[in-house]
C-alpha cells in the first residue's frame, strides 16, 4: 500500500490557509502545518501581531489534528523584501513588497524547507490560483532547478506548469503569483484555486474554525499595518521637503516631506485645496512634484512604455514574440484592476540587444502609471511572463484576447497581501 502523500501546508493564521489545510486532509493527504514569522515587530497598539497569528495557526493544526511547525524569516524578510522595498521607495519606485515576498521567502525559504527538511511531496497554500497540474501530476514532478545567469533562457523544461487565474476573479491572487519560480510551481497545490470566498468561510463554519473566521481580513501592506503609511516610511528613510507645483503653470501649491512618498496618478492631498490634484511627474533633484487637476488630465497618459528584463512563468519568451517580435497584449498593474481596454491595437515588442520590451502604439511616454510597480502578462487566463521596470512609467501587461488600449490609466497605492 502507497504512503499517503505529504503536503506541508503553510498557515498563517487567517481563515483560507486554514480551509486549505482541511481540504488537503480531505484528500487523504498527511499535512503538516507551518506558521512563517516575517516581521519581528509590534503594531500600533504595541502588540506583536505575529504572535497572536502564530497561536490562531497552531489552533488551526490542533483542530485538524496534523503536525505544526513554526519556523522564523525575519533575517530574510528584512534582506529580500523590506531592504528592497526601501530602496526602490527612495529611487521613486513603488514597489509590491506581497509578490517580493512570495517570490523569496514563501516560494523559495519556505518552499526549500518544507521539501529539504520535512520531506514534503509538494506544498501548498491558501492563495486563490490554480495551475495547469492535477494533484497526481504534481506528486510526479521531481526538482529541476532552473540555472541562473546569461543562458538561463536556453534551459529547456518540458511540460511547464502554467499559472492559472482562480475560478474567484475578485478574489484571484495571480498577480502576487507572477514571479514564483517554475521549480516552485510544479509542486504546488492551490485547495482554494477552484471556490469562491463566500463557500470557503461556509467550510470554515461548518468545521469549528469559528476562530479564524471571526478575524478581519489583512488589508495593506502587513509591516505597517494600521499606521499612516507616510509616517512609518519616514521613520527609515530621510525626509525630503519639496514643492507640489502645477502642471499647467507651475505654481506652488503646497509642500511635502518626500517625493519618494508618492506614486504616479495618486491624488496628492495638497493642504488648503478643495478640488483633487494627481501626481504626474516627480522630479528627484530637486525634490518637486508635479501635480494636475482632474483624473482625466492630458498629462496623466502616455502612449509608450519600456520595462526592464521580462520574467517568464512558463515560456521564456512566448513562441509569439520570438517569432514575430511583437504579441499583442493587455496590462494590469494593480490587483483586482480590471484588464486595460483598448481603444486601439497595441503590441509588446521585444528588444533583442537590450534583452528589453516596450509596449504601445509607437508614441513616446507613460505617465499614468506607477515606475517600478510589477505588471504580469495573462494570456487566455494564464500568467506567463513579469517584469519590473527600472524607469518611469512601468505597467504591467496581460496577453488575453482582446484589443489593446494605447494609453495608461491612472496609477495609485494600493497593496492587497498574496
Amino acid at each position: 500500500m502507497q504512503a499517503a502523500r505529504h503536503v506541508v501546508c503553510a498557515v498563517s493564521g487567517g481563515v483560507d490557509s486554514a480551509v486549505a489545510a482541511l481540504l488537503l486532509r480531505r484528500r487523504g493527504y498527511q499535512v503538516t502545518g507551518v506558521f512563517m514569522k516575517n516581521w519581528d515587530s509590534l503594531d500600533e497598539h504595541g502588540v506583536c501581531t505575529a504572535d497572536k497569528d502564530c497561536e490562531d495557526a497552531y489552533r488551526v493544526c490542533q483542530i485538524l489534528d496534523i503536525p505544526f511547525h513554526q519556523v522564523s524569516y525575519v533575517k530574510e524578510y528584512w534582506n529580500d523584501v523590506f531592504s528592497d522595498f526601501l530602496n526602490e521607495y527612495e529611487k521613486g519606485r513603488t514597489p509590491n513588497p506581497d509578490i517580493v515576498c512570495n517570490k523569496h521567502i514563501k516560494f523559495s525559504c519556505f518552499f526549500n524547507y518544507a521539501v529539504d527538511n520535512l520531506g514534503a511531496d509538494a506544498v501548498a497554500t491558501g492563495h486563490y490560483a490554480r495551475t495547469s497540474l492535477e494533484d497526481e501530476e504534481v506528486f510526479q514532478q521531481k526538482h529541476v532547478r532552473r540555472p541562473e545567469g546569461l543562458f538561463r533562457n536556453r534551459f529547456e523544461i518540458r511540460n511547464v506548469v502554467k499559472l492559472l487565474q482562480a475560478a474567484d476573479s475578485f478574489k484571484d491572487q495571480t498577480f502576487f503569483l507572477s514571479q514564483v519560480s517554475q521549480d516552485a510551481l510544479r509542486r504546488t497545490l492551490f485547495p482554494l484555486g477552484g471556490l469562491t470566498k463566500g463557500f470557503v468561510k461556509k467550510i470554515a463554519a461548518e468545521n469549528r474554525l469559528h476562530h479564524v473566521l471571526q478575524k478581519k481580513e489583512s488589508m495593506g501592506i502587513c509591516f505597517v499595518g494600521k499606521r499612516n503609511f507616510e509616517n512609518f516610511i519616514l521613520q527609515y528613510l530621510q525626509p525630503r521637503p519639496g514643492k507640489f507645483i502645477s502642471i499647467e503653470d507651475n505654481k506652488v501649491l503646497g509642500t511635502h516631506k518626500g517625493w519618494f512618498l508618492y506614486t504616479l496618478g495618486q491624488r496628492a492631498n495638497i493642504g488648503g485645496l478643495r478640488e483633487p490634484w494627481y501626481v504626474v511627474e516627480k522630479d528627484g533633484t530637486r525634490g518637486d512634484v508635479l501635480v494636475a487637476p482632474r483624473t482625466d488630465h492630458p498629462a496623466l497618459y502616455r502612449d509608450l512604455l519600456r520595462t526592464g528584463r521580462v520574467h517568464w512563468v512558463a515560456e521564456e519568451p512566448p513562441a509569439a514574440l520570438v517569432r514575430d517580435k511583437m504579441m499583442e497584449c493587455h496590462f494590469r498593474f494593480r490587483h483586482q484592476m480590471a484588464l486595460g481596454s483598448f481603444s486601439s491595437p497595441s503590441a509588446l515588442r521585444a528588444d533583442p540587444q537590450s534583452r528589453r520590451h516596450c509596449v504601445g502604439d509607437g508614441r513616446e511616454g507613460c505617465a499614468g502609471s506607477r515606475p517600478g510597480t510589477v505588471r504580469c502578462v495573462l494570456q487566455r487566463g494564464r500568467v506567463p511572463g513579469q517584469w519590473e521596470d527600472p524607469a518611469p512609467g512601468a505597467i504591467r501587461l496581460h496577453t488575453p484576447e482582446g484589443q489593446e488600449q494605447t494609453r495608461c490609466g491612472r496609477g495609485g497605492l494600493q497593496h492587497r497581501p498574496g
